[in-house]
C-alpha cells in the first residue's frame, strides 16, 4: 500500500478543493474522487437545480480544481450504496416517528467505508475530506482521537462520531487547524475556481428541505395508506394528526391546531399512533438514552464521569454526567434539563478539551 497516496473526496466546494490543494503542497500523491450518490431527477424537489453537492456543476468544479492542481480526478457512482444505506434509513426512521440524521449515516457508510474500499483498489493508504475537524493519535490509549476544529462555528465533529478506529487511522483532515475565512484566502492563493462558491446548507437529496414532499414522492403507496391519529394535549385529544412521519419533536409550525398560545410536538408514539403536544417548558428533559454506540477517543465511559453532550448539530453542548455506559447503550443525566431531545438524532459526547469521546443515536429522553 502506497503510504504517500491519498484519495480526496471532492464535493466541488471550496473546502474539499482547498483540502486537496494543501495535500498536494505537502507532497502527497493525490487522487480526487467525486462520489455521485444521487440525482435530482430521482429524488425530486429541484430537478433544474444542478449546483449543489454531487451535482453536475459540482463534478465539473472538482475536475477543474484537479486539473488546476495537476492530479487525476474520477467520478464514481455510489448511488446504489447511498440509496440502501442512507435514503432507505431516512425513510424508515420517519415512518417510525423518529427524526434521522442522514449526514452521519452517509459519513460512516459511504464517505468512509465505500471510499476506503476504493482507496484499497487504488493502492492508497489514506482518504481525506474537507471536514473541519482534527485527528490525533494518543500513544497512551493507543487510539485515534477526533477533536473539534479551531473554527468552532464550522466544526463538523458532530457528524463524524460514527467513524471507526480503522477509518480514523487512515484519514487526513487538513482543514482542522484553519478557520473558514482562512480557507477562502487559501483558495484565492491557490487560484481555485471554487474560492467564492457558497456553502451548501440543505440535505443533499432533499434540496428544497421539504421532507414531506420527498416522502410522498419516494413512497407514495405507503404514504397514501398512513393513518391519521390522535393529537393529544395534557392527555386529552385536541385534534387529529396527518401521520407521524410528518412531525418531529420540538416542531411548532404546521401543527394545524390553535390553542391561543405557542405549543410544540412533545412526543411521537409510533405504537399508539399519537402525537403529543406540550408547552415549551414541557420540552425540557433531564435524561438521555442513546444506542448504536461508537466509542471514539476513549474505549469506554465511566459512571459518574462528567462530559459535554451535543444533541443536535447547532447545539452548544450541555454538561452531563454518565449514568450508565456499555457497548450498546449510554445514559446521561444533564446538569440542566435539555430542550427537545429528539429520537433519531445524534448524541455526541465530548470532554472539556473538545475531544469526541463517543456518540450514539438518541433512543429517548425523559
Amino acid at each position: 500500500m502506497n503510504e504517500n497516496r491519498v484519495i480526496v473526496a471532492m464535493s466541488g466546494g471550496v473546502d474539499s478543493s482547498v483540502a486537496a490543494a494543501i495535500l498536494v503542497e505537502e507532497g502527497y500523491d493525490v487522487i480526487g474522487i467525486t462520489m455521485k450518490t444521487w440525482g435530482f431527477m430521482e429524488v425530486g424537489g429541484a430537478p433544474k437545480h444542478e449546483s449543489g453537492c454531487c451535482s453536475l456543476d459540482a463534478i465539473y468544479d472538482a475536475k477543474n480544481v484537479a486539473q488546476k492542481l495537476g492530479f487525476p480526478h474520477y467520478t464514481v457512482d455510489f448511488t446504489k450504496a447511498f440509496e440502501n444505506a442512507v435514503i432507505d434509513n431516512f425513510v424508515d426512521e420517519y415512518l417510525s416517528g423518529r427524526t434521522p440524521n442522514p449526514c452521519v449515516v452517509c459519513n460512516r457508510k459511504i464517505k468512509w467505508e465505500e471510499l476506503l474500499t476504493k482507496a484499497d483498489d487504488l493502492d492508497a493508504k489514506y482518504v481525506a475530506t474537507g471536514h473541519y475537524s482534527k485527528i490525533e493519535y494518543n500513544e497512551q490509549t493507543n487510539r485515534h482521537s477526533l477533536k473539534k476544529s479551531v473554527d468552532d462555528k464550522k466544526d463538523q465533529t458532530y457528524a463524524l462520531w460514527g467513524l471507526t478506529q480503522e477509518s480514523l487511522s487512515r484519514t487526513l483532515l487538513p482543514l482542522g487547524k484553519y478557520t473558514k475565512p482562512e480557507i477562502r484566502d487559501l483558495a484565492d492563493k491557490f487560484g481555485l475556481k471554487t474560492a467564492g462558491k457558497p456553502d451548501s446548507q440543505e440535505i443533499c437529496f432533499v434540496a428544497d428541505n421539504n421532507y414531506e414532499r420527498f416522502l410522498r414522492e419516494r413512497i407514495p403507496d405507503v404514504i397514501e395508506n398512513i393513518e391519521e391519529g390522535d393529537m393529544l394535549y395534557k392527555g386529552e385529544k385536541i385534534g387529529s394528526h396527518r401521520g407521524i412521519p410528518f412531525y418531529t419533536v420540538g416542531q411548532r409550525r404546521g401543527l394545524g391546531i390553535a390553542l391561543g398560545k405557542p405549543v410544540y410536538v412533545k412526543k411521537i408514539d409510533h405504537e399508539t399512533n399519537t402525537v403529543e403536544i406540550g408547552d415549551k417548558e414541557e420540552l425540557f428533559q433531564s435524561t438521555l438514552i442513546a444506542d448504536d454506540i461508537n466509542y471514539v477517543s476513549k474505549s469506554q465511559l465511566k459512571p459518574g464521569e462528567s462530559v459535554i453532550c451535543k444533541i443536535r448539530y447547532n447545539d452548544n453542548g450541555s454538561l452531563a454526567e454518565v449514568v450508565e455506559s456499555d457497548d450498546d447503550k449510554i445514559e446521561l443525566l444533564f446538569s440542566q434539563p435539555a430542550s427537545a431531545i429528539t429520537p433519531g438524532q445524534s448524541a455526541v459526547i465530548y470532554d472539556e478539551q473538545g475531544y469526541v469521546l463517543a456518540g450514539g443515536v438518541i433512543k429517548e429522553g425523559k
